[in-house]
């Protein structure tokens, strides 16, 4: 995988190479690093997102387009489609986040995926940044199922249990690591009864409990 191969999967090639190479360059690397194309990229997804689903569920109240868009734009979601692109393959970080798997870990790649369309943004506009986010969610949202879309992944796993009569799972923080500011937790799940554990990490204990149901309801759900 490399960078020609990226842009080739965007449908676009930059013409300030500098906004590619920042939005692949995480602050552990570098001062000039990706965290402020993340913040512009954060609310262009979110646009392209809400636009899309407006359009497409003409049906359906404001209330539950909302919870749609959060389920549609958080972690969770970023981290699965910047894992398609293969992003953690291309990401500059600091010895110590590579000594530590940085590449892989969800909130950085995350972070990384959300920096590459407000590049994008800054490059070609709003119309070049919309059509990369749509290749990579319209087949997502296609391939979801319809009754899970709305809802968090600890609520699918807590009504998979439940209607199993199986006992709710147990959430705890088993490690914390980075800097104050830029902390990462890491949560695991544990389903006695069926004898699981699952760990998830996140820029918060929300964010990590999330991850870690989504590992454990994704392992039920494909047995």
């Amino acid at each position: 995988m490399n960078r020609d191969t990226l842009c080739k999967k965007l449908g676009h090639v930059f013409s300030q190479s500098q906004l590619l190479q920042r939005a692949l360059t995480h602050r552990s690397h570098s001062a000039v690093h990706n965290e402020r194309l993340e913040f512009l990229g954060d609310s262009v997804v979110n646009c392209v997102v809400a636009k899309y689903l407006h359009n497409s569920y003409p049906d359906l109240p404001e209330g539950d387009l909302s919870r749609l868009r959060s389920n549609l734009v958080n972690q969770q979601t970023l981290y699965t489609l910047a894992q398609q692109l293969h992003l953690g393959e291309l990401l500059l970080l600091g010895e110590g986040e590579r000594k530590t798997d940085g590449a892989s870990r969800p909130s950085i790649l995350a972070d990384a995926l959300e920096a590459l369309v407000g590049a994008l943004f800054l490059d070609g506009g709003f119309e070049v940044a919309e059509i990369a986010v749509l290749s990579l969610y319209v087949p997502f949202i296609q391939q979801a199922d319809a009754h899970t879309l709305g809802k968090d992944a600890k609520t699918l796993l807590q009504e998979y249990l439940q209607g199993r009569k199986l006992a709710l799972p147990k959430y705890s923080v088993i490690a914390t690591h980075g800097e104050a500011h830029a902390q990462v937790f890491q949560v695991e799940c544990v389903i006695a009864q069926l004898k699981m554990t699952t760990i998830g990490e996140g820029s918060s204990r929300r964010l990590a409990e999330q991850m870690a149901a989504e590992a454990a309801y994704q392992k039920l759900a494909t047995t």
